[in-house]
Parts: C-alpha cells; structure tokens; sequence
C-alpha cells in the first residue's frame, strides 16, 4: 500500500518531518511519501494562504506520477480536502477530521491545541463543516507560528503544554488534539504534562486511511464528491 502524504505549506523540512510520523503509525508494507506543493507560502497561517495551499496540493497530487492507494492532506483547518475528493478515486482524509474523530473515541471532550489565535476560526469551521464540533470542548492557540516549531522547538513545546493543560483544567478536555501537522511527534511529551491521551492527526489519518483502503472503500461518487463535469479549465493551476 502507498500512501500519499501531502503538506500544505513548501517548507520541505517540515514535509520531511510530517512524512516521517505517518511512517511512525504506518503498518509493515505500507508505504509513506512525503509531498511539497511546488508553490503557495513556507507556512498557512490565514484564509489567503489556506485558500493557494488547496490549489497547490491539488496541483501536487494530480501532477504525482505512479500509483497510490490513499492521500493525507496533512494542513490542520486547511480548505481543500472536497476538491481532492472530487478528484481522485482514492479515499482521501484530512488530518484536522481525523484527530477530532479519532478523539471522540478516547473521551467525552477534546480540545485543539494550534498554533495562532488568527487560525483558530478556520479550525473552528473546518470542525463545524464535518459535523464535529458537538463534542469540540474549545479549540486554544499556543501563540507561536508554524515555522516556530521548528526554530525554537523547546518554546514550542513549553507553549503547547500550557494551553494543553487549560484546557484539561478549565474547558474540561479529556483529549487533546495536536492542531498542526508541525507539531507531530509532540504526544508523549504533552501526554506526559496533562495526563490526558493526545492525538497527533497525522498518525490518526494514517491508521484510517490504512483501514478504508483494506475494507476497499473509497468516496462515493453519485452526487457531492462526483468528478468535475468536463469543461474547459484556463491556467490550471498556474502559468508554466
């Protein structure tokens, strides 16, 4: 099995370090590979570059050449995952979906821990949209920017637990869900400061995309996700 798993933002450190926990939770045989947009922002922090991060993955994925059995868009809140499904005859499953639901199983109410508090609208809308956000206790930012988490990794995690923990002792959190693909590999550390199970969405979509694609199920394709009626598309994606 191949899995695609596709980044939202060009920093290709960050794709390395993305790739590398979807092969954490992979399974013997299932192969991992990691995709950088080829334009769009080193980071998604808005609206405007959430919005070129779809077309960019998008633009990524269909330019892929070879097989694969599922794709991961691996951006937490990000816009883009309906169009991938439109496109493609594989399950597709986005990381933000897959951490709340994964974390509906493990506890009554989970929290998202992100990054700046302007991303946590398009979180928050994101969770609404896929009929999750019943059981979404608050969604906090940490203060830091994506490529922080990087830069100043032990700031990042010291931010992280601090919000983790309000959210357990004042939203009444019983999980916690890592709110960026940046912050994978963080659970035992944050686990560890709250005492609560935390949920990394890259891992969880590994392990879901594993799962629909050994059942043999993928979009259905009789009405929202069908595929683009043929037309004429000028500047797909860009000039070249």
């Amino acid at each position: 099995m191949r899995i695609l798993v596709a980044n939202v933002n060009t920093t290709g450190s960050m794709t390395a370090a993305i790739a590398e926990s979807a092969r954490s939770a992979a399974s013997p045989g299932t192969e991992i590979v990691g995709i950088t947009p080829r334009f769009g922002a080193d980071s998604c922090e808005g609206n405007f570059e959430s919005y070129l991060a779809a077309i960019a993955v998008m633009d990524a994925i269909t330019r892929y050449e070879g097989h694969y059995d599922a794709v991961i868009q691996a951006g937490y809140g990000e816009h883009g995952r309906e169009g991938l499904q439109e496109l493609l005859d594989v399950p597709v499953v986005d990381i933000t979906e897959a951490a709340a639901s994964t974390a509906m199983y493990l506890g009554h109410k989970y929290s998202v821990v992100t990054t700046l508090d302007r991303t946590v609208p398009l979180i928050e809308d994101r969770l609404k949209l896929a009929g999750l956000d019943s059981r979404c206790a608050s969604v906090r930012a940490s203060g830091l920017g994506v490529l922080e988490l990087e830069s100043d990794p032990e700031r990042a995690v010291e931010a992280i637990v601090a919000q983790s923990r309000a959210a357990v002792e004042q939203d009444r959190a019983e999980v916690i869900c890592l709110g960026c693909g940046g912050m994978a590999e963080l659970e035992e550390r944050v686990s560890a400061a709250t005492g609560v199970p935390i949920v990394d969405g890259v891992r969880a979509a590994v392990t879901i995309a594993e799962g629909l694609v050994r059942m043999g199920l993928t979009t259905s394709k009789v009405r929202t996700y069908a595929p683009p009626r043929p037309k004429a598309v000028t500047g797909w994606p860009i000039a070249d």
